[in-house]
């Protein structure tokens, strides 16, 4: 309870910022349309591309749209805050608390992401719904997997950042790991082109990186690109990641607060 607790505060906390909330749909579907025309006269010249049509192409572009804040592709989300704390050494009360510091920021994450996908994601879905035919399922059953795997891509973009975040225990300052880590999501998530357009073993390669459970899956599950055998795989690829990523994230904790030094004492 603890940590739905948690999840629960996050959600409401970020519920207050409606003005950045605003903002930000307004900037997504900005973006949104930026993009959807580049990718309209890209397809001009190249029809499936990538195995898409025109339509699954614009759905592409809204989903990743939809899921930039959800699944933080260009930020750090909550773990800003972190990264903060462990700079200024107020990470010391958080190792204090009677809860484990990782699933108290996954708690926390995920309860901004809902958010996110409330307030961030469903609008700029369906501004690009109504201006563009876009290639969305009718099946629920679909949907609910979509959601699943969005859920996964959060868990693992959450298990990507905390490391990032971590990393300031040995550094003065991590904000340039950080805007490396996101320039590295933006584009090996598939949120510059779609994974899939990528030729030949690199192509193959980028789809087996982490960063590709974070937007190319959860595109594919809801344009039905995944089905059957290849949904369960996409789906077990996530969870794979989420775990492995977790897991390395404890081992990193570990060393990094076997020993912690605030302010020089």
């Amino acid at each position: 309870m603890l940590y739905t607790a948690v999840a629960a505060g996050s959600f409401r906390r970020y519920a207050t910022y409606r003005t950045a909330t605003v903002a930000g749909v307004v900037t997504n579907t900005v973006f949104g349309f930026i993009v959807a025309y580049t990718y309209i006269a890209l397809w001009h010249e190249r029809p499936h591309l990538g195995g898409y049509d025109q339509a699954q192409a614009m759905t592409f572009v809204w989903t990743g749209q939809a899921l930039l804040a959800v699944s933080a592709l260009m930020s750090g989300g909550n773990l800003d805050e972190l990264q903060e704390r462990i700079r200024t050494g107020d990470i010391a009360v958080d190792l204090y608390r009677p809860a484990d510091l990782q699933l108290w920021w996954l708690a926390a994450d995920l309860g901004r992401a809902a958010l996110q996908l409330i307030g961030r994601g469903v609008v700029p879905m369906a501004v690009g719904a109504l201006v563009f035919p876009l290639a969305l399922p009718g099946e629920a059953l679909t949907w609910c997997a979509f959601l699943l795997s969005v859920l996964l891509a959060v868990v693992v973009s959450f298990a990507l950042r905390y490391l990032v975040a971590l990393a300031s225990f040995w550094l003065l300052d991590g904000a340039g790991l950080s805007l490396i880590s996101g320039l590295a999501c933006m584009f090996f998530s598939g949120m510059v082109l779609p994974l899939r357009v990528f030729p030949g073993d690199f192509g193959h390669f980028v789809q087996l990186l982490p960063w590709a459970s974070m937007l190319q899956v959860p595109a594919d599950v809801l344009l039905g690109a995944r089905t059957g055998g290849a949904l369960l795989r996409g789906l077990a690829f996530q969870a794979g990641w989420a775990v492995a990523l977790l897991a390395l994230g404890r081992l990193v904790q570990r060393a990094a607060t076997r020993k912690v030094v605030v302010h020089g004492g």
